[in-house]
């Protein structure tokens, strides 16, 4: 039986880089579908849901800012913004929106390729993840709990709710690394594979991010501390549940 191939949507309003996106990706053994604008990407989740979206700031109409807040609405399908903004706060502000990750335009189709493989390693299973090959799939922490397999945080009350590939990423690299300081660089690697950029903030948004879905905020957070010139520390300890 043939495996599906893995879906992405390509969002770009410059008819030569849908093409070239889509034709780069195709030969690396993807299936890419491109879209002009918010209301044909519409058109295209109308008829199926891609494995990940891949989506340029600079739109008409609705932008990229748009479609990522559309999307997060209603799904955790991984983001990545393609973005030719030098302006660190239009990545901040994708990066608080939902997104995945960002690359810089002009772009070398090889690094988008490897940054495409990259979200999706971090936001499918890893092997084991179910708990046959020793692994814990639920773990508790803090009054919460996180299933490894959904990807879902569950409440004090059982609610669950899905988290993004970025959250879920950065939520497990300190589940497996409680109550050790972990630097931004290192929080960066761990959960990028690659070194951060000079300057890059992106860290410090996502851990502001992931404190607001554990209901905390930067100056009252008991789980995720700040450790003032070292980095951050997730201050509780980890049991395994299921």
């Amino acid at each position: 039986m043939t495996t599906p191939a893995t879906t992405l949507f390509v969002v770009d309003d410059d008819p030569e880089i849908r093409e070239l996106l889509a034709d780069y990706l195709t030969r690396h053994g993807y299936r890419a579908r491109v879209a002009e604008d918010a209301a044909a990407l519409r058109a295209l989740l109308a008829d199926e849901q891609p494995d990940l979206l891949i989506v340029d700031l600079m739109l008409p109409g609705d932008d990229g800012f748009a479609i990522c807040r559309e999307v997060r609405r209603d799904s955790d399908v991984p983001l990545i913004m393609l973005t030719a903004s030098p302006d660190e706060t239009d990545r901040i502000l994708g990066l608080e929106l939902g997104a995945d990750d960002y690359v810089a335009k002009p772009f070398n189709p090889r690094e988008l390729l490897a940054r495409v493989k990259a979200v999706l390693r971090r936001c499918r299973p890893r092997d084991g993840e179910a708990g046959g090959s020793g692994m814990t799939r639920i773990v508790a922490f803090g009054g919460w709990q996180l299933d490894r397999v959904t990807r879902e945080l569950i409440d004090r009350e059982g609610q669950r709710s899905a988290l993004s590939g970025a959250d879920f990423a950065l939520l497990q690299v300190f589940l497996e690394h409680a109550e050790q300081v972990l630097s931004r660089d290192a929080l960066f690697d761990l959960t990028r594979g690659r070194p951060a950029p000079p300057l890059d903030r992106s860290i410090d948004v996502h851990v502001c991010r992931l404190r607001q879905r554990l209901g905390e905020d930067a100056q009252h957070s008991s789980l995720i501390r700040t450790v003032r010139g070292m980095g951050y520390v997730l201050a509780t300890r980890v049991d395994p549940v299921a």
